[in-house]
Order: structure tokens, then C-alpha cells, then sequence
């Protein structure tokens, strides 16, 4: 069945339809993924709620769907674009073939599109709406995909995993699984909260340290909740991931911008102030923070990206704060920044050594 992805600039591509499309399709924004491989936590995580995924590595599917790389219980990508997409999976340890498993969910695949013109366009017209049609005209324009979307895959009560001395909070704005299991794997107690935690109910688990996670959408639709995580940062060791990143320079006074079609891969160079060196990332987020907005913030620059000089993570002055625009625990990608943790961790241990020793 003929299938046709409709932009909001206009531009038409037609494509294979694989699985069920409702007769008014299926809206969402589009944008790109450059890895090679790790298709499995792309479609599970949060970060990419009600987006249309276009794969630009040609043959997508090849090692099948597995138990182990999931980064939450479902998948969340609106659809799918693919020059070619494997009906076979050949790993020993997959349990569903990448077309069997969206036909179980119900997202639509498009393949034997020319992907390679289908990113040229977004990259030189930015991320956009999109409509996945059965028609071959779009007799109505591409509407804007605004609205809160982290209210939607938020944590709807709190949840303890692992065990250890060190209790972490985490705030859930769209968590990946691959965060948790790392803190956990490195002797933590993780409490999983939702989104719109207050302060108080945070200072009532009593935690050493907060980590504000990844999710979707624009962090400025968070408005509401910065005033909680600014007294978080003000009382407890913090770390902000992607669009915790983006919240906390927020909280504290920044500003943030859309990128034109923003970071999504597992290619990313990021160069490193403090060691002076530059190592290779995961990201995916289509917000930056204005390095002009956070002069008078205390905020500090640390990380930046080397092939557009975005603002990678930042520390600040007074308290112990440190975020990353990039996804330290990688899930899929390079694991080269995952001292991150390791470094957050032994800020929360010296905080704690610290008011032993005052007590």
C-alpha cells in the first residue's frame, strides 16, 4: 500500500505503508536520528513523544527486537520513516522481528522513501509538522504540535528501585530506564517522582542527591514547576540530563532556544573545558540553552558541542549543580561520558561526609 509523509513546508514523499493508518493519518513532528544502530531505544524513549522518526541509516531492523534494551514499557514514536526495513531478525538474541513488533503497537512504517533527501530538507528547513497520509495531497495544512507532553509520560506516583547509602531522587519528565539501572548499579537507592513534585514532598524522602531527567517537548512548558526545582538546586546535590538541563538553567535565570533541526544521534563531539579533551555522545533534544541568557546566573559553561559551539552542560558557582545536554548513560551510543555519574555521585558523598563532619 502507498503511503505519503506530507511536511509542513509543502514537500511530498511517497513511501511503502506497512501496518494500519487511520483516514485521517497521523500527525507529529519530524525529525532525525543518525545512528547506526540502537532503533530499539529510540522507539521506547520518552524524548521522542509523538514524533515521526526518520532513520537515516538505510537498512533499519536487522538484529530484530529484544528483552533487554528497553527504555520503558512501550514504545512512543507517533511513525516511522525507512529507506528499507528487515521483515527478519538475525541475532540469537531477538525475540520479535523491528515489523512485528511495530505492527503489535500499532505504529505505521514508511520505507523505500528517499531518506537521505527527506533529512537534507529538514536539515535545511528545521524539525516541522508532518502528516503520514494515505492521500496523496494534503488538502489541509500541517497544524503545530504544541502542549505539555512530559504530563504524558510522566510517573503517575513514586517508585523505589535498588538498594544503598546513597538515596537518589529522581525527577521523572520522561525518564530512560538506562538511567536508573546505572545509578543503581552504582549502589543507589532510586526514588522515581513525578514531574510536579514540590519541594516538600522531595525534602520528605529525604534524599542525598536530585537528578532531573531527560523527556520531551519544550522546557519552557515546565514554567510552572521552576520555582520547585530552583530550591531542589539550592538545598541538594544536583544533576540535570538533556531537558533537566535545559530546566535547570531555566530555574535559575537562563533561557533556552530551539535549535534549527537539533541533536539526535550517537555521533555527537563534545569538548570538555576542564580536561581539555573531547569525547563522543548520545543526545537527542531539540532545545539549547543561550549561552548569552546566563551570564548574571552563576551558571558556568563546562561542556560545548564542537561542531555548532552549543552549550553541552554547565556547573555553578555556589552549589553543587552539573548538567549535561547529552546522555551520559548512552542507551544507544558511545559510553565515554559516563563519569558523569561517577562524578555526581561522589559530589552527593562528599556533600553528606561534609555534614557528618558538622553535625
Amino acid at each position: 500500500m502507498k503511503g505519503y509523509l506530507h511536511l509542513a513546508d509543502g514537500k511530498t514523499f511517497q513511501g511503502h505503508l506497512q501496518g494500519s493508518l487511520a483516514e485521517e493519518g497521523i500527525a507529529g513532528e519530524i525529525v532525525f536520528f543518525t545512528g547506526m544502530t540502537g532503533y530499539q531505544e529510540v522507539l521506547t524513549d520518552p524524548s521522542y513523544k509523538n514524533q515521526i522518526i526518520v532513520f537515516t541509516y538505510p537498512l533499519i531492523g536487522n538484529y530484530g527486537i529484544n528483552d533487554k534494551d528497553f527504555e520503558s514499557k512501550k514504545p512512543h514514536v507517533a511513525a516511522v520513516i525507512v529507506l528499507e526495513a528487515a521483515k527478519t531478525a538475525y541475532h540469537y538474541e531477538a525475540q520479535h522481528s523491528f515489523t512485528e513488533y511495530m505492527e503489535k503497537w500499532g505504529i505505521p512504517v514508511l520505507e523505500h522513501v528517499d531518506t537521505r533527501e527527506l533529512v537534507k530538507c529538514i536539515r535545511q528547513n528545521g524539525t516541522m509538522p508532518a502528516l503520514l497520509s494515505l492521500e496523496p495531497v494534503c488538502e489541509s495544512s500541517c497544524d503545530s504540535f504544541n502542549g505539555l507532553k512530559v504530563q504524558e509520560v510522566s510517573s503517575v506516583a513514586p517508585e523505589s528501585i535498588g538498594f544503598g547509602d546513597t538515596h537518589i531522587v529522581l525527577i521523572d519528565y520522561g525518564f530512560k530506564k538506562s538511567i536508573a539501572d546505572y545509578l543503581v548499579e552504582q549502589n543507589c537507592l532510586v526514588t522515581i517522582v513525578p514531574y510536579n513534585y514540590s519541594f516538600e514532598q522531595i525534602a520528605a524522602l529525604r534524599p542525598d542527591g536530585v537528578l532531573l531527567s531527560n523527556g520531551p517537548g519544550d522546557p519552557k512548558e515546565l514554567f510552572g514547576q521552576l520555582h520547585e526545582i530552583k530550591k531542589v538546586i539550592e538545598h541538594y546535590p544536583v544533576l540535570g540530563i538533556c531537558l533537566g538541563h535545559q530546566l535547570a538553567a531555566l530555574a535559575l535565570g537562563g533561557d533556552t532556544q530551539k535549535m534549527l533541526f537539533g541533536h539526535r544521534g550517537a555521533n555527537q563531539p563534545v569538548y570538555d573545558v576542564n580536561s581539555n579533551r573531547v569525547f563522543m555522545s548520545s543526545q537527542n533534544h531539540s532545545y539549547a540553552v543561550n549561552q548569552n541568557s546566563i551570564s548574571s546566573t552563576g551558571l558556568k559553561v563546562r561542556f560545548f558541542n564542537k561542531n555548532d559551539q552549543s552549550i553541552e552542560g554547565l556547573y555553578h558557582e555556589k552549589w553543587p549543580l552539573m548538567t549535561v545536554q547529552f546522555h551520559p548513560e548512552a542507551s544507544p551510543g558511545p559510553e565515554d561520558s559516563v563519569f558523569i555519574f561517577e562524578d555526581f555521585i561522589n559530589t552527593v558523598k562528599y556533600r553528606n561526609r561534609r555534614e557528618v563532619s558538622y553535625a
